[in-house]
């Protein structure tokens, strides 16, 4: 784990020592880099290093071990389904004969781009140990090149590379769960939802259904969640407007505007959330069994926002129930 500081921008020596020893490092930062000076947003260190975090604060050191271990845990294989440098996703195979189950990973974070697909490394190498294919996925985000609508596409076109994914993998295209934690759990809900999109609207006419949604903690309603100013201004952010300004967006990119969404779904919420608050969780599956949808909800007792996307925690034996056995 390595800070260069200022020696990111300019040098190479670090780069090439780094480049030289046969062990991965991750570039931290604890400022957010990417909303600073010009200059500071270039580093020759980055392409050395199997991952950057930055904008986390110290927290950042504690990031960047975890997602070094989780590597050394289960080394995976990053596939691309698009030309941009975040149009990406970290594959883990399990040792089960295939063809392999799949569990597309979603990370949440706001829509806001310090926080990238390794917040939900533990989650996707216990699933693949559990025997499910795990795609933990990278998107544009608010702040290099997402929100509305680019990060809805990205999810899409995810979706839609799963048939090729599985063909070059030995994946079961036929067995896919989408999982995702927070503005994750926004996007896999609307992803399994967004064959109910107006053509005019992102990510309409889906190549790939899911057999089911899991949604951690989700941010099940924008409207609701900007009038609740969660993630400070977040969804704002996001969606590029207020909902008096664009309501129409607000109910395209919500999971409660595509209600039914035809495909079974379980809700996972802590009832000690204090960044997405459980009773958006509650509307939601109120208002998705009302329209019909096959839909659980679990409130889990004195469980924060983040404990149920940690393996070691006492919350996660509910998401793996969530998810279910792989196939037989």
């Amino acid at each position: 784990v390595i800070n260069p500081g200022a020696l990111t921008h300019y040098s190479y020596a670090v780069h090439d020592a780094l480049a030289a020893v046969d062990v991965p490092a991750v570039e931290v930062h604890i400022s957010n880099v990417r909303e600073r000076e010009e200059w500071r947003r270039h580093s020759v260190v980055a392409p050395a290093c199997v991952h950057t975090i930055y904008g986390r604060g110290i927290s950042g050191y504690r990031w960047s071990i975890r997602h070094l271990v989780e590597l050394a845990a289960w080394p995976f294989t990053s596939v691309a389904y698009g030309s941009d440098d975040d149009q990406v996703g970290d594959l883990r195979v399990p040792k089960t004969p295939p063809p392999h189950p799949v569990v597309i990973v979603i990370h949440g974070g706001f829509w806001r781009h310090a926080w990238t697909r390794d917040i939900m490394d533990a989650a996707a190498v216990d699933l693949s140990r559990r025997g499910w294919a795990t795609w933990n996925l990278e998107y544009r985000r608010v702040g290099l090149g997402g929100g509305w609508p680019a990060t809805l596409n990205d999810v899409a076109a995810a979706m839609d590379h799963v048939p090729r994914l599985a063909d070059e993998h030995d994946l079961d295209a036929s067995s896919v769960v989408v999982l995702g934690h927070s503005a994750g759990g926004q996007l896999a809900l609307w992803a399994a939802g967004r064959h109910r999109l107006r053509g005019d609207d992102p990510g309409h006419n889906p190549k790939v259904r899911p057999i089911r949604a899991v949604g951690l903690a989700p941010v099940t309603d924008l409207a609701a969640g900007a009038r609740d100013g969660i993630g400070r201004g977040a969804v704002e952010d996001f969606l590029r407007r207020t909902p008096a300004e664009g309501p129409d967006r607000y109910e395209a990119a919500s999971p409660t505007g595509l209600l039914p969404l035809g495909v079974p779904q379980v809700i996972v919420h802590g009832d000690a959330d204090d960044e997405v608050p459980v009773s958006m969780s509650l509307a939601y599956a109120d208002a998705a069994a009302v329209a019909g949808d096959d839909v659980r909800l679990k409130i889990l007792e004195d469980t924060d926002h983040y404990s149920i996307i940690e393996p070691r925690s006492a919350a996660w034996p509910a998401v793996v129930d969530a998810v279910g056995a792989p196939p037989a």
